[in-house]
């Protein structure tokens, strides 16, 4: 990362943080790694944002696609965890395969591990070249409904009840 991208923006003893870098919103390299045995085993600790809108009734599929694929409804952001920058591109690369309907689950763990060994050995592997897809730059966020009025209100007359009927102590 240092010598493609430069210096980091931040830094702390165990993390260094990057922002807009390349295609990425931002990259965070840790000493905090967590072990993943898909494809093969190996430890993650390079993790690579976008912002991407996940469909929420894909949340599973990608959960089953990728336990280091990492959604945030909330902030409209995507990420990967992987050793790898190339690892990060094929991960969100196939979850995009995943939501746009190309690729079912089982399929883009196939492909996975194909262009993952396909890379390592040299060979062309486009999935993990650069990012296959346009990337959203804004209004990818998901700030949810609120939930109005009536559990105030109910809440409010039951604190009231409470009140009333000595059952406030």
């Amino acid at each position: 990362m240092l010598a493609q991208y430069g210096p980091p923006n931040e830094a702390t003893p165990t993390k260094l943080f990057w922002y807009n870098n390349g295609p990425w919103k931002r990259t965070l390299v840790t000493s905090d790694v967590v072990i993943r045995n898909f494809p093969a085993p190996h430890s993650d600790y390079v993790t690579q944002w976008i912002d991407y809108k996940v469909p929420v009734e894909m949340f599973d599929a990608i959960g089953q696609y990728d336990g280091s694929c990492l959604v945030d409804r909330t902030a409209g952001e995507v990420a990967a965890r992987c050793d790898s920058e190339a690892a990060n591109i094929i991960t969100l690369n196939l979850m995009h395969e995943i939501v746009t309907g190309k690729l079912s689950v089982e399929d883009a763990r196939k492909v996975y591990a194909e262009t993952m060994m396909a890379y390592s050995m040299g060979r062309d592997a486009a999935y993990a070249e650069r990012l296959q897809f346009a990337v959203p730059r804004s209004e990818t966020e998901d700030p949810d409904e609120g939930m109005g009025v009536g559990p105030v209100v109910r809440q409010a007359a039951g604190k009231v009840k409470d009140m009333l009927t000595g059952k406030d102590s």
